[in-house]
């Protein structure tokens, strides 16, 4: 279903995000716990693409598996940092014959080895070249920021790198994870004086473990650990269950005040983890993202 029919169908979003197992041990845990994402009843889930397309492959296994033989309408990222039009046009093809409806479209990361050869430069070039792809229309997602990008620390600039991605002609925003629900309604407002008026999604990632949130400030390089929040977790760093508690406790928290916010929907980076994102919808008062939609 294209993106805007979900958003008239769906009062509140709740989607998911995945990664493609780069095991076969990984890949068979991941479709094992399908079931209990499927149960959930999520808007749709997205599914990642590694740098400069060195996924491509198992991202588009994943995607064919999850639009064939699941309940969930998946969503593909897509890179344009390394790509010529001719392949984003094949992998376009490949995915309009396999009925996917919507891309997220995104930059990618520059190699740290230095420049790449590429038809395009940024995201916004991408999100033209989609909107002018013949075979189908499709629903169009970009990446916001809300406390920042580390290559681009000027945060007016960083608005207008937005905009120009909005104007383009994306559908709607999925924000970088964060954890200061203040921040994100900040920027939020701030979008809206820059005539940034589509659809934002809020990115929550629940810390499990001291270690994850570790990977966390390295992925999502800019993203703020509250004081609050890091005075609970390392009061427990030595005892696992009450830091995954906590994480899971903050998490929880932050979903609700955005809802009570009246915030659009909520994107879960579940790091290919169910259980902690099934114990949040259980928090906020209903066992699928359904009920939750037409709760709220």
């Amino acid at each position: 279903m294209h993106v805007l029919e979900i958003f008239k169908r769906d009062s509140t979003i709740f989607s998911f995000e995945f990664f493609p197992p780069k095991s076969e041990s990984g890949w068979q845990t991941l479709l094992e716990r399908m079931h209990s994402f499927e149960t959930l009843e999520p808007s749709f889930v997205s599914v990642t693409y590694g740098a400069s397309g060195s996924a491509r492959d198992k991202t588009h296994a994943l995607v064919q598996h999850l639009a064939s033989n699941t309940k969930l309408d998946p969503m593909p990222h897509l890179t344009c940092i390394g790509h010529n039009k001719e392949e984003i046009n094949n992998i376009l093809h490949d995915y309009a014959e396999a009925g996917v409806d919507n891309i997220l479209t995104l930059r990618g990361d520059v190699p740290v080895e230095g420049k790449v050869t590429s038809d395009f430069s940024y995201a916004a070039d991408l999100v033209t070249h989609i909107k002018a792809f013949e075979e189908k229309k499709f629903g169009i997602c970009v990446a916001g920021f809300p406390e920042g990008h580390p290559e681009t620390p000027n945060r007016l600039v960083q608005l207008d790198h937005l905009k120009s991605k909005v104007d383009a002609g994306a559908d709607w925003i999925c924000s970088q994870l964060f954890f200061d629900n203040a921040a994100f309604l900040d920027w939020c407002e701030r979008c809206e004086l820059q005539h940034v008026r589509i659809p934002i999604i809020a990115g929550i990632m629940p810390i499990t473990s001291i270690s994850s949130m570790k990977r966390m400030a390295e992925l999502a390089g800019g993203t703020n650990f509250p004081a609050k929040l890091l005075k609970r977790l390392y009061k427990f760093q030595d005892d696992p269950k009450s830091v995954r508690q906590i994480g899971i406790q903050w998490a929880t928290q932050q979903c609700s005040d955005l809802l009570d916010h009246n915030v659009r929907g909520i994107h879960f980076y579940t790091m290919n983890q169910s259980a902690a994102t099934e114990e949040i919808f259980h928090s906020l008062g209903a066992s699928t993202g359904a009920r939750l939609r037409t709760s709220t």
